[in-house]
């Protein structure tokens, strides 16, 4: 069984673990400069998936916008866990941390190739695709 966690605090594990999932995913698979992947970390609230070993198997963490919505940003699930079921359980955590905080709107750029999988999950596109660190994407959100 897998656990949740989310902090705001940078010398936390959650958090430590959270960046190193995004050094893995981010900077070395998909080339993106650390400069731009690791940014605004003292603004964001930073979730991570643990399975029952404690070993992180993937991220995602929520940038405020206003006192109503939040951006959902750098989400990642390690290799060895895609395919498992661990970005849906992330998403679905994210939104319920989300709502504690008041939150009503969620607003994402998805990686292309990531667009089915939050369409599922009742996110809807906006606005025209775009280039963010090389990789298209296209912007989406929801209510939650």
């Amino acid at each position: 069984m897998s656990q949740l966690f989310h902090t705001e605090d940078l010398n936390s594990t959650v958090y430590h673990d959270a960046k190193t999932i995004r050094l893995n995913v981010f900077v070395k698979e998909q080339h993106v400069p650390e400069s731009i992947e690791i940014a605004n970390e003292d603004q964001a609230i930073h979730c991570v998936l643990y399975d029952d070993n404690q070993h992180a198997l993937g991220t995602v963490r929520l940038l405020p916008i206003d006192s109503t919505s939040m951006k959902v940003q750098r989400m990642a699930v390690e290799k060895e866990a895609r395919g498992s079921g661990v970005g849906k359980q992330l998403m679905m955590y994210a939104e319920e941390v989300a709502k504690q905080y008041h939150t009503s709107t969620l607003i994402l750029g998805a990686q292309l190739h990531a667009f089915d999988f939050y369409q599922s999950l009742g996110y809807e596109p906006f606005g025209d695709t775009y280039l963010e660190a090389n990789i298209e994407h296209q912007n989406m959100k929801k209510t939650i």
